[in-house]
């Protein structure tokens, strides 16, 4: 895996430990070498991701649509900061600069990006794995309700599937490069 894709908040959270998990997973990106693809802002999880990648001599690109710029603090300092016409663009232009996804704690932004990218392996437009990076347990309540609609026959046990998720940054990043872990079970049927 040369590039990963992190969709997040573009606020810090309630809590320390999303800003301290976002800098891990920065930091962690870029010592294994891969580049950081993100929504291009320099505000709240986003800022404190691509910093800490920075920091660690990595590569970040961010990805960030026009009318964004100013409020978002386009992030002048990333390696490559591309500017583009609409938030459909921005996604669709960070699903091709990487080779996997990870969503961290987020709002509304964050579970439209994770959702499209779930729905777009769902229809076969791209086979990269998507994890969840579940930071104080925030995703909880989303795996309930990924497994309630596999219980109610909404969505597949194959598409249940296709969303990883660990504690921790190290074990994500090496459930997303293939490699074995305790976690990455069948989750949707607890």
């Amino acid at each position: 895996m040369k590039a990963v894709t992190v969709f997040c908040g573009a606020r810090m959270g309630a809590r320390e430990i999303y800003r301290e998990a976002a800098q891990t997973l920065g930091k962690e990106i870029a010592e294994r070498g891969m580049t950081l693809v993100y929504g291009g802002g320099h505000v709240g999880l986003m800022g404190a991701v691509a910093e800490a990648a920075l920091q660690a001599g990595g590569q970040v690109i961010g990805v960030i649509p026009e009318f964004m710029v100013e409020r978002e603090l386009g992030y002048g300092a990333c390696t490559s900061l591309e500017v583009v016409d609409s938030m459909h663009t921005r996604k669709a232009r960070m699903a091709e600069l990487t080779d996997g996804f990870i969503a961290m704690p987020g709002g509304f932004g964050t579970f439209d990006e994770l959702f499209e990218i779930l729905t777009w392996a769902q229809i076969g437009l791209h086979a990269k794995p998507i994890g969840l990076l579940n930071t104080n347990d925030y995703f909880v309540p989303l795996r309930a309700m990924v497994a309630h609609a596999v219980n109610e026959g909404f969505v597949g046990e194959r598409d249940a599937a296709r969303l990883l998720m660990a504690n921790d940054s190290t074990e994500l990043l090496q459930i997303l490069q293939g490699e074995p872990s305790q976690s990455a079970g069948e989750w949707w049927k607890t």
